[in-house]
């Protein structure tokens, strides 16, 4: 066996190319929390803007739902002369009630199905007489928690707009 002299030169050597395969075989535990920090800042100021801007545009659907509600009672107004109930037809012993009047309405919109924002919203028109009508779009499910400035959106034969139990103003509500 032959003794070869101490070489300080390739022993450098190959430490620096120990130092550079551990830097190109991942990333550190410092760089990973970095990382894990700015996606959880992003996120704090993300979600809650993601969930108003969902509330405001499951409350425009529902407004414009309401509309299409009114837009049957008028059709309806049109067709019977009154938004409760239609006359009773010849040979007919009874006036027959109009579908969407009353607390469990046996018509629903395709704007009111689970698909659209019968999720978000039941739609009623609880008190309705012979010249007049109330729609409503009461909140439910996560909207009827997550939605307390404007609460229920009720619109009405005349076309005037309300909110009833919440914060903001009819014009903040219904503005879509």
């Amino acid at each position: 066996m032959e003794w070869l002299p101490f070489n300080s030169n390739r022993t450098a050597e190959r430490r620096s190319r120990q130092v550079s395969d551990r830097r190109d075989a991942g990333f550190t535990l410092l760089e990973l929390m970095i990382v894990v920090a700015i996606i959880a800042i992003l996120a704090v100021v993300a979600l809650p803007s993601y969930s108003r801007y969902v509330v405001k545009t499951n409350r425009a659907a529902a407004t414009a739902c309401l509309s299409e509600y009114a837009n049957y009672m008028e059709r309806y107004y049109t067709t019977n002369l009154r938004y409760d109930k239609a006359p009773a037809a010849s040979g007919t012993a009874a006036a027959a009630a109009n579908p969407i009047v009353g607390t469990a309405p046996s018509l629903v919109l395709g704007c009111a199905a689970a698909s659209q924002t019968g999720n978000n919203y039941q739609y009623t028109a609880p008190a309705a007489s012979a010249t007049g009508y109330t729609l409503r779009a009461a909140p439910i499910n996560a909207q009827q928690t997550r939605d307390t400035q404007c609460g229920t959106l009720t619109l009405d034969q005349t076309g005037a707009r309300n909110v009833v139990g919440g914060t903001n103003t009819t014009a903040q509500c219904w503005s879509g």
